[in-house]
C-alpha cells in the first residue's frame, strides 16, 4: 500500500520495493528486492486536494516473512481514532523543509497524535479536509512527516497489534505551528482493497478510542456546530451495574518482603514513562482513570502541553512493548507549597485497564510502620542494558528521627538518579499498592546518623492538591480478591521465548541502596 500521487504513471518499468530495509546507503543484510508486477491507483483519485490518495502495489512474487518483514493490519471501517491518539511515522524523507536526510539516510520514525478532522479543517481551510483523511501533528509544530516520506505508514498500537490508519499524503510544509500532516484514512477503503486482493487478504482490525473525542466540540467558520445527544426514550432493556475502578491491584506482581525477583511485563503496573518530543524525561504513576501523578521538577525547562505524551504498559525504553498506550496530555497542573512540590498530568483520554494497566492507589494518612517493606521503580539510560529495562529496588520504612515530621516519610538510604523523577514510592497494605510519596533526584539523605535515611516527603502533604484536582481519589481493592479488575482484558501471555529481554540485575536488600535509575 502506497499512497496514489507517488504514481503518475501505470509503467513498472524499472520500479522495485525493498523489504526489510534500514538504510539508504550501505549494506542492509536483512533485505530483499521484488518487482512490481501491477500499480493500481483509487479511480476516484484527485490531485488536486489529493482525496482518494492511496495506491496497491502488486508484487511480482511473494516475499517470505522474517523479523524484519511482517505485514501489518488494516485499519477496519468501524474503527476510531480520537483526536490526541498516539502514532507513528517512518519513512526516508527529509528531515526538515528542503532539509535532506543526511548519510547513511537510515529510516526515520516520529510519534504524532491524532488530530480531529473539525479541527484540521479549521486550520487548512472548510472543506480542504475531506471524510477520506485523517489528520496527526502537534499544535505548535516541530514533528512531522516531511517530503520523501509520501505513501509511508501511519500507524497506532492496540493491544498487541500495530494498525494502520494512514498513508502519508500531504501537507502544508513541514512540521509547522497548526498545520498538522494529511494522511490517506485506511478504514475507509476495505471494499476497494478486496476488491483487488481477492486471496490471501489483509487482517482487518477495528480501532477504538476510548471516552469522548474532544474533537467533536470544535468550531470554526463553515464547520457547523454539532447539536446536543439527544436521548430517544424506548423500552429500556435489563441494565447490568458497571463494576467501579479500584486501585493498587497489579494481577502480575507477586513481590515479598525479602524476597528476590525480576522485573517483567505488568509488575509494576502503573508505571508511566513521562516522555517530551518522544524522548523519556521522568517517570509518574497512573493515580486516577485519566491522571498522573509525577514530580514538579520534571516540567521545569518546558511546561508546554503539546511536547509531553505519557507511554503506559511499557517495560523496556528501547525494543518492543507489546502492552504499551501511548496517550496525550490535556493539562499540567502543579502544586504550589514550600519545598518539593508535584505535578497532575490529565489525560486527553482514559487508557483501557488490564494486567499491564492499572491504577495506582493514593496514600492520604495511612500509616506505614517501621521495618516494612516498599519498593521504587522507574527507568534510566545508565541501567537495564541496551534496551533500559525498567528497574526496581526495595528498601524499609525507617524512623525519620532528627528528620521526623507529619510531611516526612523515610526509608533506608536511596540514591535516585533523574530517570527516576516522578516514579512512586510504593507500599503494600491489606493486599492494595499505596503511593507513598513521589521520587525526586533531589532527594536528601540524612548521613549523620549510623544508619542512614533518605527522607520523602508524604504523600499526604499534597492532600487539598489532590483532592481538588482529582475529585473523589480511586478506592482500593479488596484484600481477598485476586481476579482482574472488571473492565479490564488480559492481553497474550509472553512467550517463554522472550523472558530473557526481561531479566535484570538482582537488586538485594542492604542498608545504603542505589535505585539504578
Amino acid at each position: 500500500m502506497s499512497a496514489a500521487h507517488c504514481f503518475t504513471s501505470s509503467s513498472t518499468t524499472n520500479l522495485v520495493m525493498y523489504l526489510g530495509r534500514q538504510r539508504q546507503e550501505g549494506p542492509n543484510p536483512n533485505e530483499v528486492s521484488s518487482t512490481v508486477s501491477t500499480i493500481i491507483n483509487h479511480p476516484d483519485y484527485n490531485s488536486r486536494p489529493h482525496d482518494n490518495d492511496i495506491s496497491l502495489l502488486k508484487l511480482s512474487s511473494p516475499v517470505t516473512f522474517t523479523n524484519y518483514i511482517l505485514p501489518v493490519c488494516l485499519a477496519a471501517p468501524d474503527s476510531v481514532f480520537h483526536s490526541g491518539t498516539g502514532s507513528w511515522v517512518t519513512g526516508w524523507g527529509n528531515i526538515g523543509q528542503g532539509v535532506p536526510l543526511p548519510s547513511p539516510q537510515n529510516l526515520m520514525e516520529v510519534e504524532v497524535p491524532v488530530v480531529g478532522n473539525r479541527q484540521c479543517n479549521c486550520d487548512y481551510g472548510v472543506g480542504r479536509i475531506t471524510d477520506n483523511m485523517i489528520c496527526a501533528g502537534l499544535r505548535d509544530g516541530g514533528k512531522d512527516s516531511c517530503q520523501g516520506d509520501s505513501g509511508g505508514p501511519m500507524v497506532s498500537k492496540q493491544n498487541s497489534r500495530w494498525v494502520l490508519e494512514g498513508v502519508v499524503s500531504f501537507g502544508n510544509g513541514c512540521a509547522l505551528p497548526k498545520f498538522p500532516g494529511v494522511y490517506t484514512r485506511v478504514s475507509r477503503y476495505q471494499a476497494w482493497i478486496n476488491s483487488h486482493i481477492t486471496t490471501n487478504r489483509p487482517g482487518y482490525v477495528t480501532f477504538s478510542s476510548s471516552g469522548t473525542d474532544s474533537d467533536l466540540s470544535v468550531t470554526c467558520t463553515g464547520v457547523p456546530v454539532l447539536p446536543p445527544t439527544t436521548t430517544t426514550t424506548t423500552t429500556t432493556p435489563p441494565t447490568t451495574t458497571a463494576q467501579p475502578v479500584v486501585c493498587g491491584r497489579a494481577p502480575l506482581n507477586t513481590r515479598i518482603p525479602g524476597g528476590s525477583s525480576v522485573v517483567t511485563a505488568g509488575v509494576w503496573p502503573w508505571m508511566v514513562s513521562l516522555q517530551q518530543n518522544g524522548r523519556h524525561v521522568c517517570g509518574g504513576a497512573l493515580v486516577a482513570v485519566d491522571a498522573v501523578l509525577s514530580q514538579a521538577n520534571c516540567f521545569s525547562s518546558s511546561p508546554t502541553v503539546s511536547e509531553w505524551t505519557v507511554v503506559l504498559g511499557r517495560l523496556k525504553q528501547n525494543g518492543s512493548n507489546p502492552f504499551e498506550v501511548t496517550l496525550s496530555v490535556r493539562n499540567i497542573t502543579l502544586s504550589n507549597l514550600t519545598g518539593s512540590n508535584v505535578a497532575l498530568l490529565s489525560l486527553e483520554s482514559r487508557p483501557a485497564l488490564s494486567d499491564y494497566i492499572q491504577p495506582l492507589c493514593l496514600d492520604t494518612g495511612r500509616s506505614f510502620s517501621v521495618g516494612s517493606t516498599c519498593w521504587a521503580s522507574g527507568w534510566s539510560s545508565d541501567r537495564g542494558g541496551e534496551e533500559q529495562v525498567l528497574q526496581e529496588v526495595q528498601t524499609l520504612v525507617s524512623d525519620c528521627g532528627n528528620a521526623s515530621s507529619t510531611d516526612s516519610f523515610c526509608t533506608g538510604s536511596l540514591t535516585l538518579e533523574q530517570g527516576a523523577s516522578g516514579g512512586p514510592l510504593m507500599c503494600k497494605q491489606d493486599g492494595s499498592w499505596f503511593q507513598a510519596s513521589v521520587l525526586s533526584a533531589e532527594t536528601s539523605t540524612t548521613t549523620t546518623r549510623a544508619d542512614p535515611v533518605t527522607v520523602f516527603p508524604k504523600l499526604n502533604k499534597f492532600q487539598t492538591f489532590l483532592s481538588k484536582n482529582l475529585g473523589k481519589l480511586l478506592s482500593p481493592a479488596s484484600s481477598s480478591s485476586n481476579t482482574t479488575a472488571a473492565n479490564s482484558t488480559a492481553p497474550p501471555t509472553t512467550s517463554s521465548g522472550a523472558t530473557t529481554h526481561f531479566l535484570l540485575h538482582l537488586l538485594l536488600l542492604s542498608p545504603s541502596l542505589q535505585l539504578f535509575l
